[in-house]
């Protein structure tokens, strides 16, 4: 089911006597989820994701703005009328329930034409069980499961109404390092047999970008950017979304373009066709710098970190944003550890450049180079 936000805002009274102003949580969203996809949406805490999920799914009413499930306005339709599972960050499961108990705890608020005899009820819980691989545990309390296991109780007690929407907030935050990858997966194997449309709100962008179809990029309430998680990556619109992709971070620099060459320091390392003189933030992926004897770039060079089939190299520039610059190079290049310095050739397609004003992306002519 295609899920379409027009111009969705939501303000919350302030309680800060000083700033009568109300609090702008959502600022005028206007983008459409296809259907049948995953889609994650990222940001950082605070930034309005969870409030986004809540008027989708009904729990708080947008101050303007429409939502659509298809060609329907399910904006003033209640919560229990949409049609919608939602998976918390809590799991708020009841303990004092078996997992089949609370797997099929929402099948007995069905009513009229919906409702459902107990058989049926049971049924649909264990087909769901299989889904999510728990049926071996239906006799089993919360508190007799590990972390991993509740969540997996959580999604089963969400699709077991067979919703037409499956809306997750922050559902792996609680769980340890080894069991966030498992589960991660488990929930893109779901999706992927069920074809259920998903929203997963997460601050993790490594998370959001493993596992989703799209990616939607928030920042204090404000839509920044949508597409595949490589697009985004590769093509950030500004230099917040780019800061906010990638492990190791860009790294970010001071610079200026002069004369149609970008330069970093006293050095021009590139040259950006097209792009004006002016002053401009720099930002190089750790993946962007090859080492060159001959290289345009000059680093003062810290140290070498074996990662296995990768170096990480930690080096320093006076321009750089933050104290050293990550470089991402193949373990097969020699480097020579004993250097004080260290020079790169650049990657274009890795070098992304923005105003200093608006922090939007200033794009040069690739093809030129």
């Amino acid at each position: 089911m295609k899920v379409t936000l027009q111009h969705l805002t939501k303000k919350f009274p302030s309680r800060d006597k000083k700033d009568p102003r109300d609090v702008i949580a959502v600022n005028d969203f206007d983008f459409e989820i296809p259907d049948g996809k995953l889609i994650g949406l990222l940001g950082p805490s605070g930034c309005g994701k969870s409030t986004v999920l809540n008027m989708i799914c009904g729990l708080l009413a947008p101050t303007s703005g429409r939502i659509f499930f298809d060609e329907e306005d399910v904006t003033d339709l209640p919560a229990e009328e949409r049609g919608v599972g939602m998976v918390f960050q809590n799991y708020a499961l009841y303990p004092h329930m078996t997992v089949l108990q609370n797997i099929m705890f929402p099948l007995g608020n069905f009513k009229g034409d919906k409702k459902l005899s107990k058989a049926e009820m049971r049924a649909r819980a264990e087909e769901v069980a299989r889904l999510v691989q728990i049926d071996q545990l239906l006799n089993r309390k919360p508190g007799e499961m590990s972390g991993g296991q509740q969540q997996r109780v959580a999604i089963a007690r969400a699709l077991v109404k067979m919703p037409r929407i499956l809306l997750m907030d922050e559902p792996l935050s609680n769980l340890d390092a080894r069991l966030r990858l498992q589960t991660r997966e488990e929930i893109r194997r779901i999706q992927n047999e069920t074809g259920i449309t998903t929203i997963f709100v997460t601050h993790d962008q490594e998370e959001a970008m493993s596992i989703s179809d799209m990616i939607v990029v928030m920042k204090d309430g404000i839509f920044q950017e949508m597409g595949r998680p490589q697009d985004v990556y590769d093509d950030p619109k500004n230099l917040f979304v780019a800061k906010f992709l990638g492990t190791p971070a860009i790294n970010v620099f001071d610079a200026e373009v002069r004369d149609g060459m970008l330069r970093i320091g006293d050095e021009a390392v590139l040259s950006v066709p097209g792009v004006p003189d002016q002053p401009v933030w720099a930002g190089i992926r750790p993946e962007g710098f090859i080492p060159d004897p001959e290289g345009p770039f000059t680093a003062s060079l810290d140290r070498v970190e074996v990662m296995g089939r990768d170096y990480s190299i930690i080096s320093r520039h006076p321009a750089c944003e933050a104290p050293v610059i990550r470089s991402i190079i193949d373990s097969t290049i020699k480097i020579d550890t004993e250097a004080e310095t260290i020079r790169f050739r650049l990657k274009p397609r890795k070098v992304h450049i923005f105003s200093k004003i608006t922090e939007d992306r200033l794009y040069f002519d690739e093809a030129a180079l």
